[in-house]
């Protein structure tokens, strides 16, 4: 036997985001199980890491037992795959006396004598090939054949040692369909990946991955969101804000309006969330949108992803009311996306924000609104948990992050869908008021951590001008509750010749 090339660093599956919770990728020279139902992408994650082998020049070879090599590649060319480089495709059929009709039916017919010839057949393709990467699917076949856990886990451990001669990399897939309990391969697999489907109620299945366990590693744990698209398995890490620090200086940015910064202290803080809350048609998004204005104005980008409105109305609207969102968007100084909370994982949202701040440098984040990223998530606790852990990495990328929620009412005692007040660090609050038989609007900040603000409320306009506030609303009572009663003197009210 010529000597074991041995190689310290770890072996990269291919798929960033397995490689990040992994700590790197697969300990070189061990065995690992990557199990899950059929459809959850353990072929998927199987090809791309013997592609990512191929790529760096190392031997790699897949043992397929329970899909024919026709199938196998024709599954690689739906993503745009070739195996042809350096992948050796190995399918591993029963002998044919086995299928012969009257050995089935012959008292002589014993599954020893298969289990026996198929282990036979894996360790002569892997003593010809030598390979450096192995893939070995399914362990569903092998368990079936060994009827017995104690056969099974001497036959699991046999190829682990045979394996060990080679320094070989393997990788097992387990489709579960043969026993879901048996967890033989847990305690001799180096490390166990579990891939998941889930069917929500209404939208596109969901996929997740976890590390159950990878042994002197210390590894990403819990729930990674996971999506299969053409050209492979992506793995969206969960977000943990506290790795992710950075020196900002702390600055007040503008709204642009004079009225509305007034009311703010003087504007909201870099590095810090504002939450704007209001009933629907109280100009919430219209809020947020000032504020981008004012970031492309002093010369910086800025992001917008709405979950709510289509993109082509908001355009349409925004530019009735003086702000071409289109010409920023062509400008480059705006980036827009439009998500689809039925399609869109939590995780894969998560990536999309962190990868627009990181890598173009947006200092001014827009999610509108957080009913429809509520629609996204399984139940609210989960939304809590993201919620919290994208705006504190937000707020240490120094990004001025700005959320709308719309509340369900419009005057008087009004509930929203989700309470994420305390995790804001400026609240905005918007309410229609009645007033001298017309509808009106007020704004109030209830909140805010990051210094003083205006304890007045005032009334605003919108209009083609955009935003438009007037002085406080001292002679009033009641305004916020809809109904407020007037105890001051003279013409508190926003008048037609003010505008």
């Amino acid at each position: 036997m010529n000597s074991v090339k041995i190689r310290a660093d770890k072996a990269k599956t291919g798929i960033w985001g397995l490689d990040n919770i992994l700590s790197g990728g697969f300990t070189r020279g061990h065995v690992f199980l990557a199990e899950g139902a059929p459809g959850t992408g353990k072929t998927t994650v199987a090809l791309q890491f013997l592609l990512e082998g191929a790529k760096a020049g190392e031997k790699c070879l897949y043992i397929t037992l329970s899909e024919t090599e026709r199938e196998l590649r024709d599954g690689a060319r739906s993503h745009g795959w070739s195996l042809d480089d350096g992948i050796e495709v190995f399918e591993l059929l029963p002998p044919e006396s086995l299928l012969d009709s009257e050995q089935q039916q012959s008292l002589l017919y014993s599954s020893d004598l298969e289990l026996g010839e198929t282990t036979k057949q894996i360790f002569e393709a892997v003593a010809r090939t030598r390979p450096d990467r192995v893939v070995l699917d399914s362990l569903s076949e092998i368990r079936l054949l060994a009827q017995s856990s104690l056969r099974y886990r001497r036959q699991i451990l046999a190829i682990k040692h045979y394996f060990a001669q080679f320094n070989t990399t393997v990788l097992l897939l387990d489709d579960l369909t043969a026993d879901v309990a048996d967890k033989t391969v847990h305690s001799v697999a180096h490390g166990v990946l579990r891939l998941e489907e889930l069917a929500p109620a209404y939208g596109a299945e969901r996929r997740r991955a976890r590390v159950i366990k990878y042994r002197g590693v210390k590894f990403r744990g819990g729930y990674h969101d996971v999506t299969i698209t053409t050209g492979g398995l992506n793995v969206f890490p969960r977000l943990v804000a506290s790795e992710y620090r950075s020196n900002f200086t702390r600055n007040k940015v503008s709204s642009g309006i004079a009225e509305f910064d007034l009311l703010l202290g003087g504007g909201v803080e870099t590095g810090s969330s504002t939450l704007i809350l209001g009933p629907a048609g109280t100009g919430k998004s219209l809020a947020t949108i000032v504020f981008v204005v004012a970031a492309i104005k002093r010369g910086e980008k800025a992001a917008l992803f709405v979950f709510d409105e289509e993109l082509g109305l908001l355009f349409s609207r925004m530019k009735g009311l003086g702000i071409d969102l289109e010409e920023m968007q062509r400008s480059g100084n705006l980036v827009i996306e439009q998500v689809d909370a039925a399609e869109l994982t939590p995780g894969e949202f998560a990536h999309r924000v962190r990868k627009r701040v990181d890598e173009d440098q947006i200092k001014t984040v827009v999610i509108d609104s957080l009913n429809g990223y509520q629609a996204a998530m399984p139940e609210e606790n989960s939304l809590i948990l993201h919620m919290h852990e994208l705006l504190q990495y937000l707020n240490r990328r120094g990004a001025a992050t700005f959320m709308t929620v719309a509340q369900h009412g419009l005057v008087g005692d009004m509930k929203a869908p989700v309470d994420v007040t305390y995790l804001a660090d400026t609240v905005i609050l918007l309410r229609y008021f009645e007033a001298i038989g017309t509808v009106r609007r007020a704004v109030s900040i209830i909140k805010k951590r990051t210094g003083a603000h205006e304890s007045t409320i005032r009334e605003y306009r919108i209009d083609g001008r955009g935003l438009t506030f007037g002085a406080p609303l001292d002679g009033f009572q009641g305004v916020l509750r809809g109904v407020p009663i007037y105890v001051g003197e003279g013409r508190p009210l926003l008048q037609e010749q003010d505008l």
